[in-house]
């Protein structure tokens, strides 16, 4: 989908640059705006106020993993090895704040201030000096915003650009959660966790993110059991199917660290 005959650049985010560090391209961030045009249209929409009401949804987890990278780069905690990964994804997640602000405003909404955060959940974990738990958070908050995100597609079906754009970040942030769970089977926090979820499988992460996994384990798509379509294992089959997390369930995943 060309987003660009719409919108103008959201900031060309490199997501390729994840996989093939360091990556030395200077980061865009001119124009992270609707073109005009577009704002004409979305405004003639009568469920604008539901459509910005989504966005300010998205801002809100948006701003959580802007705060939590930007200070996880700056603490010092992050393995010279890996650095130069979170340092590129400190600035999609930036994209990612200024781009829905920009885009509730030109809609004529107000977008939310940011929340204060408190990334130890009250002192259950160190993030920022422990590399373990900054790696544990960062995967619960990357596999949250995936199903946050699928989650809220059909409140904003009614308005192509707007849903073109929530998947463009949603394919991202599927990225950056793919690349996270490979860092921490790298950095042997967790030697069974591939690049996706497995069911309902919260791998080596503490029990109290079990609810960023619950339903997942589901192989029913499209009121069809898939797996009476194909002699694929069960697991592949979950594998291969991202489930959606209702707004009300990601406010509880991420109240805990929101002060």
């Amino acid at each position: 989908m060309n987003l660009f005959n719409i919108i103008s650049k959201i900031g060309e985010i490199n997501t390729s640059s994840l996989f093939n560090l360091p990556n030395t391209e200077p980061f865009n961030t001119e124009g992270k705006t609707l073109k005009s045009s577009g704002v004409s249209a979305l405004k003639g929409q009568s469920s604008v106020t539901a459509i910005t009401d989504v966005l300010n949804f998205a801002l809100k987890l948006e701003f959580l993993e802007s705060a939590y990278y930007n200070q996880g780069v700056s603490s010092g905690v992050i393995l010279a090895a890996d650095l130069a990964i979170f340092q590129q994804i400190k600035k999609h997640e930036a994209a990612h704040v200024a781009f829905l602000q920009s885009t509730i405003s030109a809609l004529g909404g107000t977008p939310i201030a940011s929340p204060n955060f408190d990334f130890t959940a009250g002192g259950a974990f160190n993030p920022f000096t422990v590399y373990g738990d900054f790696l544990a958070l960062s995967q619960a908050f990357e596999d949250t915003g995936v199903r946050a995100y699928k989650g809220q597609a059909g409140n904003l079906i009614t308005n192509n650009t707007v849903l073109t754009a929530a998947l463009q970040i949603h394919s991202v942030e599927a990225r950056h959660a793919s690349m996270v769970r490979r860092l921490r089977n790298k950095n042997g926090m967790d030697s069974t966790a591939k690049g996706w979820i497995t069911g309902n499988s919260r791998g080596t992460l503490p029990s109290a993110t079990q609810a960023i996994y619950n339903g997942d384990e589901n192989t029913t798509q499209g009121g069809v059991n898939v797996t009476t379509l194909t002699n694929v294992g069960t697991a592949a089959i979950q594998e291969a199917f991202d489930e959606p997390l209702t707004d009300v369930q990601v406010a509880a995943i991420v109240q805990p660290f929101i002060v």
